[in-house]
């Protein structure tokens, strides 16, 4: 079972992933020799202090400030957290510059008292950026979600 697939069961609560887009990360950036590299780009995943301070390295921004601005707008994250479909795509001010920039992730353990999801299972938060200038959120059970 690979990183990401354990992640993506819930088996690895105290890591993020961070991706980072081909066209955002620069062809020398040290992070493709920690990251996976996917088609589009380079796909992290690490223990949850590393992860963050990867993610303000990489993006300049603090990963929980980024998470919270996203937090305004739902979208579609692919489950691979490289891909996604940007909300503001669509609409009379929507232009054709909508692909990934960079995404965040965590996954939160079941939590019945908090009830909704949490009460389901264990949740996985993905953030995006999107090349519009526009930041938004996906979440869902572990499990209750293929592709």
């Amino acid at each position: 079972m690979s990183n990401l697939d354990e992640f993506l069961a819930g088996e690895r609560l105290d890591d993020v992933v961070f991706y980072l887009s081909d066209a955002y990360l620069d062809d020398d950036s040290r992070l493709r020799e920690v990251g996976t590299e996917t088609d589009g780009g380079v796909r992290l995943i690490l223990d949850g202090e590393t992860g963050r301070s990867a993610f303000q390295a990489g993006t300049g921004m603090g990963a929980m400030e980024f998470a919270k601005t996203a937090m305004g707008a739902e979208g579609e994250i692919a489950r691979s957290l490289d891909d996604g479909a940007c909300p503001f795509a669509d609409g009379p001010d929507a232009d054709d510059d909508h692909d990934i920039q960079f995404i965040f992730a965590f996954a939160e353990a079941q939590n019945e008292e908090v009830g909704g999801l949490y009460a389901e299972g264990d949740v996985v938060h993905a953030y995006a950026h999107c090349t519009c200038g526009e930041s938004y959120s996906h979440k869902w059970v572990v499990g209750d979600r293929a592709e």
